[in-house]
Parts: structure tokens; sequence; C-alpha cells
């Protein structure tokens, strides 16, 4: 009897271990994408699956928000250089696809109509060409675009 129990348990093992070794590629649709399989690697953590954000960690909502940004050559680096994205291990390859992803699928109707993918080559250039004091570059862009009548989330 004793062999029966260590068996049932042995197997209740097994098969608990093996339902959580295959939950993981559920988030792997047929249509997610690298760049949105990226998107839950390297930023949901902080912005959450949804783009909401965390207001009480300082972390920015994403829809109805990040779109603005693209308004302006000042904005579309910001994006570039926030902490996350910057120094993310990502290659610049893979950055700039991330962006082109995220921007659609999060802020769509606020996108300039003016909107360039960004390319590998701009994400370079802004990686490299990090302000001093993030947080006031952002506060200024966010002053700016407030004067053209956009609102971009606040931490």
């Amino acid at each position: 009897m004793r062999a029966r129990s260590l068996i049932a348990v042995a197997a209740l093992c097994v098969a608990t271990l093996g339902g959580s070794v295959r939950a993981e590629p559920a988030i792997q649709t047929a249509t997610t994408t690298p760049a949105g399989l990226d998107y839950l690697q390297y930023c949901s953590g902080c912005h959450q699956r949804d783009g909401s954000g965390s207001a009480g960690n300082h972390v920015p909502r994403l829809p109805d928000s990040v779109g603005h940004f693209t308004r302006s050559a000042a904005g579309r680096a910001f994006l570039i250089q926030v902490g996350g994205v910057a120094q993310s291990p990502l290659s610049d390859e893979a950055v700039a696809a991330l962006l082109n992803w995220l921007l659609p699928t999060f802020d769509q109707a606020n996108i300039s109509s003016e909107f360039i993918p960004y390319s590998a080559a701009e994400v370079n250039v802004a990686r490299n060409s990090r302000p001093a004091d993030l947080m006031a570059a952002r506060a200024q862009l966010a002053a700016a675009l407030a004067l053209q009548g956009h609102v971009v989330s606040n931490y």
C-alpha cells in the first residue's frame, strides 16, 4: 500500500510540473510577434501586460499617452532613452522593432500622422546620447506637448 501511495504522489508531482512547464508557452500564441514577446519579457514587468503602468512605482501608462512622444524628434529619442529601453539587452534592431510594435499596439490614435518607423540606426544614436536627467527631459517634453494640446500620462 505504501508503494502505491508513493507512486500516486510521484505521478501528481510529474503532472504538476508538466503542467507548469506547458503553461509557459501559452503566452506565445500564433499571433504574438517577436516584438510582442520582447515587450512581455522586458517591459511588462513594470508597464504591465496591458500597458497600464504603476503610478505608485512611477511607471507611466502607455495607452492614450505614449504616441504623443512621436510628435517631435526629442520625444522620439526620449522613448529610446528611457532606462528600460536604452539599457535593455536587446539589439538596436530589436528595440526598433519593439517600439514600432508598441506604439500602434498601445496608442495608435495619438501617433503623429507623419510617423516614420524607428530604425536600428536611430536607436543606436539615441541610446548613446541620453540626457543626464531623464525626469527633467520628460517633464520638458510633457510641458511642450501640453502646450500643443497633447497630454501624456504622469508618473
